[in-house]
């Protein structure tokens, strides 16, 4: 079952839940995601960023969206942190059913511009957008982009960006980074700042850079009203960890003998977060 944002949020938003939003840019990336979403019969969300779009390929989305299509489980398929309305339209093109508008880094009223023009482009076509205000930290191993100096965001920038823009969910910055963080590093969400932002958004909230924060804080954002959770760097790891574990043990290359193990590890990294955002058993709500 292929769906907009929009339409995933508002079931998980009426039942308080998060969704979690996984970048897949290669098959057994996207085999680990949607298997996993199946077998816990979980919402989910398969996205990437531009360049993991343009490295898998359009016709590669094609077999995505088919299979999602297909499938007995809601799924959205996002473009995350597209950063011009041509990026989103090449997603939109190939059959995306979301796209990130993510112009944080603008001065606010262009940033405002800007995911206004893409609102409306989607709108017409089905498609939700996704906007974002503040700024996400970065580490160095991370391809979803971020800055040097996180900038919270403002509560009182929160219903003037979502009455002009016409967005259908917004991602905040409240603490959070993309990538692995380094060890000794221990982030801190600023929980507070969420309840405050929560209080007056019109639209369901993103976080960002959700993966390798503590459990327990990423937990609480969602019972405050985190409604989608972005997780990359935590599945994928745990995939490359295992096959590189594997290569080096046997020394083999078949495919199915090298690959199957990592995604088995991924899968349990899924299924983890699933449980962590309380979407397990919840794809039954949207049939």
């Amino acid at each position: 079952m292929l769906i907009n944002m929009k339409e995933m949020l508002a079931i998980a938003n009426k039942n308080h839940f998060a969704v979690g939003a996984f970048n897949a840019t290669e098959s057994s990336l996207f085999r680990s995601v949607v298997e996993e979403a199946e077998a816990q019969d979980a919402p989910a969300i398969v996205q990437v960023a531009p360049g993991e779009f343009e490295f898998a390929t359009k016709e590669f989305y094609t077999y995505v969206r088919e299979r999602l299509a297909g499938s007995r489980v809601p799924f959205v398929l996002h473009l995350d942190h597209g950063k011009s309305v041509e990026q989103c339209m090449k997603a939109i093109q190939a059959g995306f059913t979301s796209v990130m508008l993510d112009g944080s880094e603008l001065p606010y009223e262009e940033n405002v511009s800007l995911t206004k023009e893409m609102s409306g482009l989607a709108h017409m076509v089905d498609v939700s957008v996704e906007g974002e205000i503040g700024t996400i930290g970065v580490m160095s191993n991370s391809e979803e982009g971020g800055v040097e100096h996180v900038t919270y965001t403002n509560p009182e920038d929160v219903v003037d960006f979502v009455t002009k823009t016409g967005v259908d969910c917004l991602a905040i910055a409240i603490g959070t980074a993309h990538g692995i963080y380094p060890k000794g590093f221990v982030p801190k969400l600023q929980l507070e700042l969420l309840e405050k932002i929560q209080a007056v958004s019109p639209v369901p909230l993103v976080l960002h850079g959700g993966s390798n924060n503590p459990d327990e804080e990423i937990r609480e954002a969602c019972r405050i009203g985190i409604r989608k959770v972005n997780i990359s760097s935590d599945f994928k790891y745990a995939f490359f960890k295992k096959v590189n574990q594997v290569i080096e043990e046997t020394g083999g290359f078949i495919p199915a003998k090298v690959l199957n193990p990592g995604i088995e590890d991924a899968k349990q990294v899924i299924r983890e977060k699933m449980e962590l955002f309380g979407s397990l058993g919840k794809a039954g709500l949207y049939r």
